[in-house]
Formats: structure tokens, C-alpha cells, sequence
């Protein structure tokens, strides 16, 4: 009886078995150590005769740097007065939001700072306000980049900009968004006296070059121009001057270089004096700024620098707890080794290990 499929499938199918075959020689991938996971590796048996001195080296070259530090941090002086309360009227203290709003309200308030240590040039003044979140997302996203640096796309708005991306006329708002519009506007004119009644002598306060170099020459344009800014019924913050372009409004530049943490610093101007410990600084500051809203507080810092930049001990003390701790590590690594010494066979084990 005659095959059906028998015979005619015997050839076939060795024929593509052996197709199949030679196409899997044929792509098969050249070997490499590498690949194939083989390369030499170290892998360190970690005993306490190597652990111990490595601890104890860490511990001894992160103590002397965190003194360092802490060092570093204590010589820097600095000054901080709370402001937001105390320029406040006493009979306006129940209300402080509508004492903010009322512009028929002389907002300028005097508060004297005394020197605790002699402050060498330059001394930075900055603005320090608390519980204002500028990581928020819907607010560090509301401002158009390309509309700060091109005076072309002065239209090109997103709607990331919303609620202030257009005037009332339809016109579009330069610079828009969130950010731009609640720009601090405090602030402080300072005076230098020897007593309590003494003439007070007017200290210069220098407000350019406290931005970002990068921001000056390539963030902010040089030919673009605030427009419609702060023109609607609710006004956010401080104004601009349409005159000049945003590359020299370096105040801007300063506050839309937006915070991580809600409480915050940034650079108000510096004066190139030299202050001595004890004198008494006259601040005239104009409290503009509605903080009262979201219960922020405001404080003047005046600050000297270091070799770390200002102040703070956070660096120092992590590397002296680091150090601290790899020590008492290896104190009770050796303590331990000490009362239960290794064994015999673990012995040999390392020093197979070793061998190879």
C-alpha cells in the first residue's frame, strides 16, 4: 500500500532540520568572556582583620574633616530679625491680611540689629521666608522659559501659565505665570550707629551681581520686556520695570530660581562695609510682602561667608557622626573577636582563599 505522507515527508523534513540547524550556527553569537559572565572578579571574604582598619581609617579621616567644618561654619557671623510680627500695628494684629491689603497703610516699620561679632566685607542680606512652598508643582510649572528668552516667543504662553497668562484685554502677560507674579517685594534700607542715639550713617546696599551668571547670559533675554505685569485687580508681589530688559532685573532672576524646602534664603544685595562687634544697624524696611495669607514668616539675615559659603554645621556633624560611628564599630568588632576569637577551619578557609 503506498505511503500517503510517510515517504514524501522523510526528506522534508531532515532537510529542515538540517536548514534550521545550520541557521542556528550561523547566528550564533561569537563567544566572549563578558558575555558569558567569566571575567576574573574580586570577591573578598570580608574578616574583621580587614574590616577593623578599614573602619578605623574611615573614622580617622572623617573626624578631623568634620571639625573642619564645624569650624569653618562657627566663624562665619550672621544676623537674623524676624519682622513679619513686630512691623505689624498693635491694634492690627487680629487682622494682619487686611493689614497687608489696605494700601492706605504706611507700611514702613524700623528695626535695629546689633552686631554680635566684627562682620568682614561684603555682608549678603537676604530674605528668609518660611512655610511658602515653592516646590509645588502647579507653581514651579507656571512660567513659560522660552518667553523669558526669546523676545519672539512673547506669546508663546502654555497653559501652565493660567491664571496668568493673559491680561484683562487679551494681551499676553511678560513674564507670565506664577512665579514672576509673586515676586518679594520688601524691602530694606540700612543705617550704621554707634549708640542708641547716635547719627545714623547710611550703608550702600550693592543689588547687582546676586544672580546666576547663567541666568543673566542665557535663562532671561536681553531684549525682552516686562509687559502687563502685576496690571490685573489682584496684584501678587513686587513690580518690574518695563524699561529694562529681564536680563538686568536681577531681583527676578533671584526669586524664580525657585526653593526645594518651604523655608528658604535668597540674595538680596551686599554692602561693602566692614562692621565692628557691638554696632547698632538701623533697618528702615518696607513690609509689603503679604506672608499673612498662609501664615508665612518673614525674617532680614546679614551674613558673612566662609570657606564653605555660609552658615551650617550639617556638614560637619554628619562627618563627625560618620567618623564617631566607624570607630565605635570597630571597637566592638575588635571586642567581639577579642571574647569569641575565630576558629580554626575558618582559618583555613581564608587563607584558601588566599592561596588562589
Amino acid at each position: 500500500m503506498p505511503q500517503v505522507n510517510g515517504g514524501a515527508a522523510g526528506p522534508s523534513a531532515s532537510s529542515d532540520v538540517a536548514a534550521a540547524t545550520a541557521s542556528t550556527k550561523r547566528n550564533k553569537p561569537q563567544y566572549h568572556a563578558f558575555t558569558q559572565q567569566q571575567l576574573p572578579a574580586c570577591k573578598p571574604i570580608l574578616s574583621p582583620h580587614m574590616v577593623i582598619p578599614v573602619l578605623a581609617f574611615v573614622g580617622l579621616v572623617f573626624i578631623p574633616i568634620g571639625l573642619a567644618c564645624i569650624a569653618a561654619s562657627n566663624k562665619v557671623v550672621e544676623v537674623v530679625y524676624r519682622y513679619d510680627t513686630k512691623c505689624v500695628p498693635g491694634n492690627m494684629l487680629h487682622n494682619k491680611v487686611a493689614y497687608i491689603q489696605n494700601a492706605s497703610i504706611d507700611k514702613t516699620c524700623t528695626i535695629v540689629l546689633k552686631v554680635p561679632r566684627d562682620m568682614k566685607r561684603p555682608i549678603f542680606i537676604y530674605y528668609q521666608l518660611d512655610k511658602f512652598y515653592q516646590n509645588h508643582r502647579r507653581y514651579t510649572t507656571s512660567r513659560s522659559d522660552m518667553q523669558l528668552r526669546d523676545p519672539k516667543q512673547a506669546a508663546a504662553i502654555t497653559e501652565f501659565c493660567k491664571p496668568e497668562a493673559y491680561a484683562a484685554n487679551g494681551s499676553p502677560i511678560v513674564p507670565c505665570g506664577l512665579v514672576a507674579w509673586s515676586l518679594f517685594n520688601d524691602t530694606y534700607s540700612f543705617g550704621r550707629r554707634r549708640g542708641r542715639g547716635g547719627h545714623a550713617e547710611a550703608l550702600t546696599v550693592i543689588k547687582s551681581g546676586i544672580s546666576w551668571r547663567s541666568d543673566r547670559g542665557h535663562v532671561f533675554g536681553n531684549h525682552v520686556f516686562p509687559k502687563n505685569f502685576q496690571n490685573s485687580s489682584l496684584v501678587g508681589g513686587g513690580q518690574l520695570d518695563p524699561t529694562k530688559p529681564l536680563s538686568e532685573q536681577e531681583d527676578l532672576m533671584v526669586w524664580m530660581r525657585t526653593a526645594a524646602l518651604p523655608r528658604f534664603r535668597k540674595l538680596y544685595g551686599r554692602v561693602e562695609a566692614d562692621l565692628g562687634a557691638g554696632e547698632l544697624l538701623a533697618v528702615a524696611v518696607q513690609n509689603n510682602y503679604n506672608s499673612y495669607s498662609f501664615a508665612g514668616k518673614k525674617a532680614v539675615v546679614l551674613s558673612t561667608t566662609g570657606l564653605l559659603g555660609g552658615r551650617n554645621a550639617f556638614l560637619g556633624r554628619a562627618y563627625v557622626v560618620t567618623g564617631v560611628a566607624c570607630f565605635a564599630l570597630a571597637l566592638l568588632l575588635t571586642l567581639l573577636c577579642l571574647v569569641f576569637p575565630m576558629r580554626e577551619e575558618h582559618l583555613l578557609l581564608r587563607g584558601s582563599h588566599l592561596g588562589r
